[in-house]
C-alpha cells in the first residue's frame, strides 16, 4: 500500500514538473520568465530534488483541501435543518478527535523525513572538484576561484543604458561567473560590509552572506546548460541599492572552463579590482 502510494504521488509530481522546461527564460537562459506559474527550470542535482518535492507536497496538498471541501460539503448537505430537523446534542467524540490529531501527525512525519534528506543533500559535498568563494559587496560581488592561482574578480551590474540586444534588463551583469559543467563546485560565502544573500533558484541555491563568517554549500550543473546562462540575484535586503546586484553563471564545459581561466588570469591580472569598482559604480545610472 505505501509503495502504490508513493507511486502515485511520484507520477502526479512527475506532471507538474514536467511544466518546468516551459518556463525558461527567452534565448534558453534560465530564469523566470513572464506569467510563470511553477519553479524555474532544475538545473543541479538539488534543483531536481526539491523541484520533484515541491510537486510531491502540491499533490498532498491537494488530496487535502479536496478532502477537507468534500467533508464540509457533506456536513452543510447532512446536517442542514431540512435533513436534520433535529439537531444532534453530542460534544465529544473521542475517535474523531484522535483521528484528526493523529492523522495530521502522521502527514507531517510523511513530510519532514524526505524533507530533512534533501536539507543534508544540499547542505555540502564531500568530493569537491573545486572552488568558488563568494564575497558580498555593497552592492557588488567579488569572486575568487581558489584551485585557479586565486583567480578574482568583480562582477557589477550593468545599468540599462549600456545594455546590448539580448541582455536582459536589471540581470546582466559585467563579468559573468564561469562554472564547469558535470563538476561537484563547492561554494563559500562571507561579506565584506552587511548581510547579502546569493540565490540561484534553478540550481536551488540560496544562502546569506555574512561578515565575519564563511557559509558552505556546493552545486553542480547539469551537462545539458553547457552555453546558458543562469540567473539569480541577491535576496537579502543589504541597502538602498539591493534591488541592483543581479547574479549571471556561465555554463561551460570543462575543456572551455580551462581555456577561460587562462583568458581570465590575463585579464583580471592587469586590473586594479578597487579601481574597477569605482569606475563601474560611478558610471552606473541607479535609480534610488
Amino acid at each position: 500500500m505505501r509503495n502504490k502510494l508513493k507511486m502515485i504521488l511520484s507520477a502526479l509530481a512527475g506532471v507538474l514538473i514536467s511544466m518546468g522546461p516551459a518556463f525558461a527564460g527567452p534565448n534558453g537562459d534560465v530564469r523566470s520568465s513572464d506569467w510563470q506559474i511553477w519553479l524555474q527550470e532544475p538545473a543541479s542535482p538539488t534543483a531536481d530534488r526539491i523541484v520533484a518535492f515541491n510537486g510531491q507536497l502540491m499533490v498532498i496538498e491537494t488530496l487535502i483541501v479536496i478532502f477537507v471541501m468534500g467533508l464540509m460539503a457533506y456536513i452543510a448537505y447532512r446536517y442542514s435543518a431540512k435533513n436534520n430537523p433535529v439537531p444532534s446534542k453530542t460534544t465529544h467524540h473521542v475517535g474523531l478527535e484522535v483521528a484528526w490529531t493523529i492523522l495530521p501527525i502522521f502527514i507531517l512525519v510523511g513530510i519532514t523525513i524526505p524533507s530533512l534528506k534533501h536539507l543534508y543533500f544540499a547542505d555540502r559535498t564531500p568530493d569537491a572538484e573545486m572552488t568558488l568563494k563568494i564575497t558580498g559587496n555593497q552592492w557588488y560581488w567579488n569572486y575568487a576561484y581558489p584551485d585557479q592561482n586565486n583567480l578574482t574578480f568583480d562582477s557589477i551590474f550593468v545599468p540599462d543604458d549600456e545594455l546590448k540586444p539580448g541582455q536582459p534588463r536589471m540581470l546582466t551583469v559585467d563579468n559573468k561567473v564561469y562554472l564547469p559543467v558535470e563538476t561537484n563546485i563547492r561554494l563559500l560565502m562571507t561579506s565584506a560590509d552587511v548581510i547579502h544573500n546569493w540565490a540561484i533558484p534553478s540550481l536551488s541555491v540560496k544562502l546569506d552572506t555574512v561578515p565575519g563568517r564563511i557559509n558552505e554549500t556546493w552545486t553542480r550543473i547539469h551537462e545539458k546548460y553547457v552555453g546558458k546562462t543562469i540567473y539569480g540575484m541577491c535576496s537579502e535586503l543589504c541597502g538602498v541599492n539591493h534591488g541592483f546586484m543581479p547574479i549571471a553563471i556561465e555554463a561551460v564545459s570543462k575543456e572551455d572552463f580551462a581555456k577561460w581561466v587562462k583568458q581570465a588570469q590575463a585579464k583580471f591580472a592587469s586590473d586594479d579590482p578597487k579601481a574597477n569598482v569605482i569606475v563601474r559604480l560611478a558610471s552606473a545610472k541607479v535609480t534610488r
